[in-house]
């Protein structure tokens, strides 16, 4: 069954356990989204959702669904390395062996790679 929400019964509750955009109720991983995507991911994201987080830090990175922005990319997915997301750890020490986002730490590339290691992340 899909749902859809309108902007005035949208609820923080909606937003905090979904895995898809309160408007169109497409999964945040979709290619094709409504123009309140970004909005809804942002929020649910915000709010703790790991998929938004990942998800709105890829958009931010590739500018997908929204304009490209590395500094976004990198506030969202060091928000997620922060929090023990393993997968993410990666992406994180990618933008500081490259400078994405931020200057370039080769120090914290290495820390990030390792931390993503020892949880098993193999890529």
């Amino acid at each position: 069954m899909e749902t859809k929400f309108s902007k005035s019964n949208i609820s923080v509750t909606d937003i905090v356990n979904t895995e898809n955009c309160s408007y169109c109720n497409k999964p945040f991983t979709e290619e094709l989204w409504c123009k309140e995507c970004i909005n809804s991911l942002e929020k649910s994201a915000e709010n703790g959702n790991k998929v938004a987080i990942f998800n709105l830090a890829k958009r931010y990175y590739n500018g997908k669904g929204t304009e490209k922005n590395l500094e976004k990319a990198f506030y969202w997915y060091q928000k997620a390395a922060e929090n023990g997301d393993e997968n993410v750890m990666n992406y994180l020490a990618n933008c500081y062996y490259n400078g994405k986002g931020t200057e370039k730490n080769l120090e914290k590339a290495f820390y990030w790679y390792q931390k993503a290691a020892e949880n098993g992340v193999k890529e």
